[in-house]
């Protein structure tokens, strides 16, 4: 099994780490455990990368250009916002270093071509051997009831009607409904769930597809350029609330990235996540919360399996104290799991540069 290295450099004008320790860092992995890809970004440092990049093809690893694309490009640019259904901006109450949270419009073509200006402008000549697309979805929880209830611009507006959605009648139902507007027939770990109502179950599936166009047009924009795509996506339990339909969004993927975060209490985490579905929503008729153990990974990877990309499902082997307390038996257990599934490899996520040794060693026991 090989395994994809992720490395945060920082934001846009941040830089957290010298070259010399980036390649310091992949060296000392790289001779414990076979690394096929590392995904770096996204600071905007071309000596940086074409230094790396040249030690990565020495060794014969690709480098990826990590490269958020709905949120965080309003550290660098100017994108269309994004309202929720009642035509306000949706507030987010939190921020971690080097992050933000705020989503911008995937209607929108300027938000795409930011995007695409951001990779010609900033990395096209660093030697780059393919994407990382990041931030490919619609807000979460984490901006409460009207953050998942977006996308309300008046150009998604116009493509939820075009897929027979009028963004009005679910306002409309939602007051009506409150909490109710999300009780379930069926929520399987799949993530599929079915709502009771068949108009809110219809904007979930129409956000889907709203959210799985633009990243198509990115995936054609990059892969015509001969770049590898991978996307980074939400685990399938609490992926249908943030707009992300596995079978739908990876069509044009080369490989994806679920991030099967147990141990994360931070956005992407998927306890965190679906806590905070709890609390926005207390009376909504679901399933109880699953425990963050085996039984459960082994869902979302029996979940993860059914797309015919390459997978590499993503742990989060950095340690935080905060928000990712993470140790060595987790990491073994978690990434056991994906080796018994027969995928191509693992995402050592979301930063190598943080994991204690012993995590990496965990992981050399597996070899």
């Amino acid at each position: 099994m090989g395994y994809i290295l992720q490395i945060c450099t920082g934001a846009w004008s941040a830089s957290n780490y010298s070259t010399k320790s980036i390649i310091e860092r992949i060296g000392f992995i790289s001779s414990m455990i076979p690394v096929d890809r590392v995904i770096i970004g996204w600071s905007i440092d071309e000596q940086l990368y074409r230094e790396v990049g040249s030690f990565l093809r020495g060794q014969g690893i690709q480098m990826i250009l990590w490269l958020p694309c709905f949120s965080e490009i309003g550290g660098i640019a100017d994108p269309d916002e994004t309202l929720d259904v009642f035509g306000k901006r949706i507030v987010v109450p939190l921020a971690q270093p080097g992050e933000d949270f705020v989503f911008c419009c995937p209607s929108s073509a300027h938000n795409i071509q930011i995007v695409e200006s951001i990779y010609e402008d900033h990395f096209a000549n660093c030697g780059f051997d393919g994407v990382f697309l990041d931030k490919i979805r619609g807000q979460s929880f984490v901006a409460g009831v009207p953050g998942v209830l977006s996308c309300g611009c008046e150009r998604c507006q116009k493509a939820f009607l075009e897929k027979g959605v009028d963004l009005g009648d679910v306002r409309r139902l939602y007051e009506e409904k409150g909490d109710a507007f999300f009780d379930m027939r069926s929520y399987p770990m799949s993530g599929e769930f079915e709502l009771e109502d068949p108009m809110a179950q219809r904007f979930f599936e129409a956000k889907e597809e709203n959210v799985a166009d633009a990243v198509s047009k990115l995936c054609d924009y990059f892969k015509d350029r001969g770049l590898v795509v991978g996307l980074d996506l939400f685990a399938p339990l609490v992926s249908r609330f943030v707009g992300q339909n596995y079978a739908l969004i990876t069509k044009k993927a080369d490989f994806i990235e679920p991030m099967l975060y147990r141990r994360t209490e931070a956005p992407t985490g998927i306890g965190y996540e679906y806590a905070l579905f709890e609390k926005h929503a207390p009376t909504t008729k679901r399933c109880s919360a699953p425990a963050m153990d085996r039984a459960f990974l082994n869902s979302q990877l029996e979940a993860v399996g059914r797309v015919r990309c390459e997978r590499y499902p993503g742990i989060e082997i950095n340690y935080l104290a905060d928000i990712a307390r993470t140790d060595a038996s987790y990491v073994h257990e978690s990434l056991a799991a994906v080796k018994e599934f027969g995928f191509e490899g693992a995402a050592l996520c979301w930063n190598v540069m943080e994991a204690p040794d012993e995590h990496i060693e965990a992981i050399e026991e597996l070899a």
